[in-house]
């Protein structure tokens, strides 16, 4: 796992050298002051590997690119990537691994508690599992950024723009 971890951040590290950090709650502990930058070198960095469920990965990439993302940003997590394991003899529908970034374990608790008491998360995992649990397996790694690591960065959250509802006519 720690050849998984060191591989997928320098990734991150070389091919996204530039990567937004996520919108705030207002008032949230877990998630920067709005305007807030989130500094890479302090940052916590939690490296999760889930495995699917046998059928169930292409669900599971649809419900992380679909709401997933946008619900942890609205938790201030920050998302720095996701991956998608090439098959293997072990995992032969390979499995999802991302990287999240918060601005301490705290703060990770915070969100986290935050996002699985949220009704919209509730129903988006209800729905998606309405045939059967998309994750069989979730595997987190905490990690900290190394001196010699190249340098991440992580420019101030931006709130997202409202969706209004389009009036009755």
């Amino acid at each position: 796992m720690r050849a998984t971890a060191y591989a997928c951040l320098s990734f991150a590290c070389v091919a996204f050298g530039t990567i937004a950090a996520s919108p705030s709650v207002a008032g949230a502990r877990s998630a920067p002051a709005q305007g807030a930058t989130l500094d890479p070198r302090t940052a916590i960095y939690e490296l999760r590997t889930y495995y699917a469920a046998p059928g169930k990965l292409a669900a599971l990439n649809t419900r992380f690119r679909e709401h997933t993302l946008g619900l942890f940003a609205r938790h201030g997590m920050t998302n720095v990537a996701y991956w998608n394991e090439q098959p293997s003899e072990d995992h032969p529908d390979g499995r999802v691994i991302y990287v999240l970034a918060y601005p301490s374990r705290a703060a990770r608790e915070d969100a986290w508690k935050a996002f699985g008491s949220d009704p919209e998360w509730r129903a988006v995992a209800a729905a998606s599992e309405a045939d059967g649990k998309l994750v069989a397996k979730v595997d987190s790694v905490f990690m900290t950024m190394t001196d010699y690591s190249p340098v991440l960065t992580l420019p101030a959250p931006t709130l997202p723009t409202p969706t209004l509802p389009t009036p009755a006519r």
